[in-house]
């Protein structure tokens, strides 16, 4: 059952009611898991950064604005928290690639596990992974929270104009991918026959 967030629920959370929070939690937690989960490189950091998500609603929540939705302004907060995961991990990767020499076959054995992680997940859910961050978001929210373009602009704090440009570059791209596939390839022949 969805528990629908009140201005008064939150109001009771700003004042310290620790049931306010199991509640907003309660109602909140699976959709910022999925969208952190769709977002993020590295999923095993998944729990990790739901529960980054929170902290920052906790430190947020002062400025949040009653008229404004409050689940939009929740997944701006977890969009936020998966970029900045990603970029840390990124940072993390390259002072890893920095000492590579030394532990070579370490790293074979990780890229050997991340093919075979990606071949066996659902192909365009592979597509939308590959994409950029950028891409990605503006994908996750499109599609999977149902956000309009006008929404996503606000959730990334970003020009309308911008959210266009990505959503259109993102869709080329899936397609292309899409059309490169193999499945794609042995359709069209068999098509042909």
């Amino acid at each position: 059952m969805q528990l629908p967030i009140t201005n008064e629920l939150l109001q009771r959370l700003r004042d310290g009611d620790r049931e306010s929070f199991a509640l907003l939690y309660g109602a909140t937690r699976d959709q910022t898991y999925r969208t952190v989960y769709f977002l993020l490189n590295q999923k095993q950091d998944t729990a990790d950064v739901v529960s980054e998500v929170y902290a920052e609603l906790l430190r947020c929540l002062p400025g949040y604005r009653a008229e404004q939705s409050f689940v939009f302004w929740l997944n701006g907060i977890a969009v936020r928290q998966a970029r900045n995961w990603n970029r840390k991990m990124w940072r993390l990767f390259r002072l890893f690639e920095r000492n590579k020499s030394m532990h070579r076959e370490e790293i074979e054995a990780d890229a050997a596990d991340e093919v075979l992680q990606s071949e066996s997940s659902d192909e365009l859910w592979a597509s939308v992974e590959n994409l950029p961050f950028k891409l990605k978001a503006v994908i996750v929210l499109r599609y999977y929270q149902n956000c309009s373009l006008e929404e996503i602009a606000g959730i990334l704090q970003i020009p309308v104009g911008t959210v266009k440009s990505r959503h259109h570059l993102a869709l080329k791209k899936l397609r292309l991918h899409v059309r490169q596939s193999p499945f794609a390839k042995e359709d069209s022949i068999h098509a042909e026959r």
